[in-house]
């Protein structure tokens, strides 16, 4: 296959649709639940993407290969084993390297598992297409969980703490001296919804496409 086909626009559109167009979170509202829940601080919210983003690549890119010999009745099972093997790995590398994030994510690594967007990806996409496909529709999907995710827990983080990556952002910049003072609403859970909604409002107050698809 020449890198042209490999990188060709409809190939190329598998990324580029699920940030915008086709948002995972903001447009077909899933996985939002994560979204909500682990967004106070920016690091565990990246540490997230990054884990869904290794296992839907790879998970996509395995279902993809193995199309051909699953069983329509227990694809579903073959599935869930799959995500399941990649996101105790993951959670093993986060226990190993990264334990306090590891303790903060909590329960929302398992969760990986149940992640219907990337079950939803793999009966939708990898079963009936290429590994080369699968993986683009992979690092699309996975970058499009990631872009609100991040937003919302910078802000939020900003905002309410004063900090990114709990580096004092605000503090260095002299604005408490002006008089700013954090905004303690910004770490309750519901300004997770509130600044997810405002995300989802920007995203289509800006993109006539899925106005028009209302």
């Amino acid at each position: 296959m020449s890198k042209d086909s490999l990188f060709s626009k409809k190939n190329l559109k598998l990324i580029k649709d699920p940030l915008d167009d086709n948002n995972p979170i903001t447009v077909q509202v899933l996985g939002i639940c994560s979204a909500l829940a682990i967004t106070v601080q920016l690091k565990p919210a990246v540490v997230m993407a990054v884990s869904v983003f290794f296992v839907m690549c790879i998970a996509n890119v395995v279902v993809s290969l193995m199309r051909n010999m699953i069983p329509s009745r227990i694809r579903i099972i073959v599935q869930l084993v799959i995500i399941a093997t990649l996101v105790i790995l993951v959670d093993q590398v986060l226990k190993a390297f990264l334990y306090d994030v590891s303790k903060e994510l909590s329960v929302f690594v398992g969760l990986i598992i149940t992640n219907c967007i990337i079950m939803g990806r793999l009966e939708a996409f990898a079963l009936a297409n290429t590994p080369w496909k699968a993986f683009m529709d992979g690092v699309g999907n996975s970058l499009g969980y990631a872009l609100p995710l991040v937003v919302v827990a910078f802000f939020r983080e900003l905002l309410g703490s004063g900090t990114l990556f709990g580096y004092p952002v605000l503090e260095n910049l002299g604005l408490y001296q002006l008089g700013y003072e954090n905004n303690g609403m910004m770490i309750l859970p519901p300004m997770a919804l509130v600044t997810c909604g405002v995300y989802i409002w920007i995203q289509r107050m800006r993109n006539n496409k899925l106005v028009e698809q209302n």
